[in-house]
């Protein structure tokens, strides 16, 4: 009976382990399963997560509290202060020989005492230039919202193009494993007839070098394809080993016709790097406008009050040559204050040479070169969509060649097929003409892959959603 309790209790051990072994496999086991994802869904979760991104986001909420509370410059700036004062004074008289020396030794004139000096001032400056002031901060913050909407307008272009590549790196690497594959078959085949004697020892060696030679191809593909997730994954804010299942892009590509002139419009008043250049023209106007009006009068409105209260007062000391007891010679407590208004011009600012004058065309100068690259900006822009739209084009000629090309791979590996049915080719020329159609289609994907990418291009650059080009040739 003991026996069976202890061999009962022995098998509890192997049996939790086997449970826990099991558990943490499956844990692992979903730890590894990569994530799929699409491109719309990737685009979503580069928004919230991506580090440059949220620097954007950063730096455009310091600019809106900036023009939120620009109106804090009417503020009066006001300063407290206060100071400890040990005062020690002799009383004077305006004759104090009237006064017998008898009342002088009785009215105790030396006083020693401690007291605290107070202090309040407010002040507050009113000029023109700070309305402008306020419309610059606005400006600014208008600024912020064309480059953050800039970031992400670039960011989402950049991780629809790496999907895109990440996708034709993997048909890359399918169609390389398929090639790889059939050489193995060659290399088999070539060995059985080298075995039979019906082939040279040379055929065995030609057919294992083109199967080794692929090695280093397919190994630099996979490595580049992990550095592109490795990027991807950066643009998503995650881990940069993280792994992908990518959703396949299924849908035919239509070529659309694209008039030029339209793109150059569209692209003049909607790129983002134009509109954010124009908006910074905006912002050097409004400096400029500033620095002029600061020349102008400046009215000031000062108050101060200074109050001082002893903390040993001694009995008030009164002198009064008529009545003694009327006259206050040290008193407990004294409290002053002052209101100021002026009106003041800073006449050196005034003088061409000075550092004012000199900041106003240095502002002129930069507000110049602003508009010069402006210019260049928009001539750039024009031979970007230009050459963007020619390459659309080359691309759209290559592809409509490409599917002639995989419709013939496929007559070709269709007849080699029924051939190989009627025992009239071998297993060989079914497998290259196989591989041949697998080619023609990655080639045809890269064509299709391209036309996509380069309209992403196009639709950054004038400025419109992304997929508003690609849905219409769809």
């Amino acid at each position: 009976m003991n026996l069976k309790k202890r061999n009962a209790g022995g098998l509890k051990f192997p049996f939790w382990l086997a449970m826990l072994m099991l558990l943490c496999a499956n844990l692992h086991a979903q730890q590894a399963a990569p994530m799929r994802i699409n491109p719309d869904e990737a685009v979503n979760l580069a928004l919230k997560n991506n580090l440059g991104l949220e620097s954007s986001r950063a730096g455009l909420e310091t600019k809106k509290r900036a023009s939120q509370y620009s109106w804090n410059q009417f503020i009066p700036s006001v300063m407290a202060g206060g100071s400890l004062v040990r005062d020690s004074s002799k009383a004077s008289l305006l004759n104090e020989s009237d006064i017998p020396s008898a009342m002088l030794d009785q009215m105790q004139l030396e006083t020693s005492r401690m007291g605290i000096a107070g202090q309040i001032q407010a002040s507050l400056s009113l000029s023109v230039a700070m309305f402008e002031n306020m419309k610059r901060l606005k400006l600014d913050y208008q600024g912020g919202l064309l480059g953050y909407e800039k970031a992400k307008a670039q960011l989402e272009r950049d991780v629809r193009k790496a999907y895109h590549s990440m996708l034709l790196l993997q048909e890359n690497i399918a169609m390389l494993h398929s090639s790889f594959a059939n050489a193995e078959r060659q290399v088999q085949m070539a060995q059985a007839n080298y075995n039979a004697g019906l082939a040279p020892e040379l055929t065995v060696l030609q057919a294992l070098v083109a199967r080794e030679n692929m090695r280093p191809v397919i190994d630099q593909a996979e490595s580049g394809l992990k550095l592109s997730m490795a990027q991807f994954a950066m643009y998503l804010g995650l881990d940069y080993n993280t792994a992908f299942e990518l959703v396949p892009v299924t849908e035919t590509i239509d070529f659309i016709p694209l008039d030029i002139a339209e793109m150059i419009s569209m692209a003049a008043k909607g790129k983002p790097d134009i509109q954010e250049l124009r908006q910074t023209i905006l912002v050097l106007e409004s400096v400029r406008k500033a620095q002029i009006r600061s020349l102008l009068p400046t009215l000031t409105l000062s108050w101060n009050m200074a109050p001082f209260f002893f903390l040993n007062p001694k009995p008030e000391t009164t002198i009064s040559l008529i009545n003694p007891a009327e006259s206050v010679i040290n008193p407990s407590r004294n409290v002053s204050s002052q209101f100021t208004i002026s009106l003041g011009v800073r006449l050196h600012s005034l003088i061409p040479f000075s550092a004012d004058f000199q900041g106003i065309k240095n502002t002129e100068d930069q507000i110049k070169t602003a508009n010069i690259g402006l210019a260049q900006m928009i001539n750039g822009t024009e031979i970007e969509i230009y050459n963007t739209i020619l390459s659309l084009e080359r691309t759209r000629t290559s592809a409509q060649a490409q599917a002639h090309t995989v419709s013939l791979a496929e007559q070709s590996f269709r007849l080699t097929e029924q051939a190989y049915q009627a025992g009239l080719q071998d297993y060989f020329q079914v497998q290259n003409a196989e591989q041949s159609l697998n080619q023609a289609r990655v080639q045809m994907l890269e064509q299709q892959f391209n036309y996509l990418n380069s309209l992403i291009d196009l639709e950054y650059s004038i400025g419109v959603p992304f997929g508003t080009l690609s849905r219409r040739s769809r």
